[in-house]
């Protein structure tokens, strides 16, 4: 256990180092450089750092990069629809200028390839405008039946994966399949490659992945998914891959990159994010009781779970990367043209300016849950309606079939995976009572 310097803060991952420059989730004494650390030893104290920092904090990413991180909601929604912070990472002084290897382990995020994430403007309306013809809520919707069957099937499996001190990891065996067969089914990927899928995003997602190792993962997932579209491509089907094929507005097309870029960002984004809101949503009613007890009496419901997880505790941490085209004034602080900005939802969620003195707690009856965690303005989250379905879905199922569920382990015991830009446990051991 070590403590940083400026904050008398402790952590049990990492160390810190002085003068300069600090160690995981401690700010420097001289810029307030909060650096992100790359274990995600205590995410709840280092979103309270970054608040502190200020609503643009200055923040070193693993790999030793540097970015500025919008921290609170109000600053977020006004940046997040202005023009001036933009996706093209050609805006990145330190991108352009070479000084982002390609051997950082977030640079399939920071470039994923020409997908609605990418672009602003014109270019980001025809691609959003494509894809929103494969992913319509009608399409969304009808899904329904078949998650209820998966989740049925999961929950029915459950008990039969407990370890010889009768614990269930309801991450690995429940939350991780759900989302993950739902997606596939929707996109026509086979269930024999999910084992490869989790295993490959694992390494995407995480922040320590080797260095040697990176570029690996990437080309691997890549020649993964243009077999997939190829396949289509020769025999089409009745699915989200042959739907993006096939769309078209006024003769226009995706290209066949587009398609490929676009079928990761969905199948990356819509198996993550609810993996984490289920297994979030979960670990916080059973940490507090009497709000579980609230939901029980009927007097608040699933949705308010979902929603309140969204906002205290949301499946995406940061978002990058975003790029100051030009200086943009941020109340007495700029940020520079050149710049690179995230989003650090994880932050926001509990910012006190926005939801008051009891933002860091749980509360279900909160009268405001509104929130930022699938994003705003032209970059929100189309997977989002798929992912509140699921939870939706999944949650009370959950609860209904095991109404004796409780944590296996003391709540401090669990851990998040090394993901700066996720909020993921590596398991969630429960008795299911």
């Amino acid at each position: 256990m070590t403590s940083c310097p400026v904050t008398g803060e402790s952590s049990a991952h990492g160390t810190y180092d002085s003068p300069g420059r600090t160690g995981p989730g401690c700010p420097a004494s001289g810029d307030g450089l909060v650096v992100l650390d790359p274990l995600v030893g205590d995410l709840a104290g280092e979103g309270a750092l970054l608040r502190a920092a200020g609503p643009v904090a200055h923040v070193e990413l693993p790999g030793g990069v540097r970015v500025r991180a919008v921290t609170r909601q109000a600053e977020a929604r006004a940046l997040l629809l202005d023009s001036r912070l933009v996706k093209d990472i050609r805006h990145w002084k330190a991108w352009s200028h070479g000084e982002i290897p390609r051997t950082w382990p977030l640079i399939g995020l920071a470039d994923p390839g020409p997908s609605m994430l990418t672009f602003d403007g014109a270019e980001h309306r025809r691609l959003r405008t494509l894809a929103a013809q494969a992913l319509t809520p009608r399409r969304v919707e009808a899904l329904r039946p078949r998650v209820e069957a998966i989740t049925a099937e999961l929950l029915d499996a459950l008990p039969g994966t407990a370890d010889a001190d009768g614990r269930v990891d309801l991450r690995a065996q429940f939350a991780a399949h759900l989302p993950m067969r739902v997606i596939s089914e929707l996109m026509g990927i086979e269930v024999a490659d999910h084992p490869r899928l989790h295993r490959l995003y694992g390494k995407f997602f995480s922040s320590v992945t080797p260095a040697d190792e990176v570029q690996a993962v990437i080309a691997e997932l890549f020649g993964f998914f243009r077999e997939v579209v190829r396949e289509k491509q020769r025999t089409p089907g009745d699915d989200l891959t042959s739907a993006l094929i096939e769309a078209s507005e006024n003769g226009d097309r995706l290209t066949e990159d587009e398609v490929l870029a676009t079928l990761q960002v969905m199948i990356a984004a819509g198996h993550e994010t609810t993996v984490s809101l289920v297994v979030s949503a979960v670990r916080a009613l059973l940490t507090h009781p009497d709000q579980l007890a609230l939901l029980r009496a009927g007097e608040v419901t699933w949705d308010d779970v979902i929603e309140e997880t969204l906002r205290w505790d949301p499946p995406t941490t940061h978002v990058l990367i975003r790029c100051a085209a030009e200086d943009i004034e941020v109340g007495e602080d700029t940020i520079a043209q050149g710049e690179a900005v995230i989003i650090s939802y994880g932050a926001m969620g509990r910012d006190e300016v926005q939801y008051g003195p009891t933002a860091g707690e749980f509360d279900l009856t909160r009268a405001s849950k509104r929130h930022l965690s699938f994003g705003h303005g032209p970059h929100v989250c189309p997977g989002a309606p798929l992912s509140r379905l699921e939870a939706r879905t999944a949650l009370p199922a959950l609860f209904d079939r095991y109404p004796a569920l409780s944590l296996a382990v003391p709540p401090e015991d669990l851990r998040n995976k090394p993901a700066v830009t996720q909020n993921d446990l590596y398991a969630l051991p429960l008795h299911l009572g």
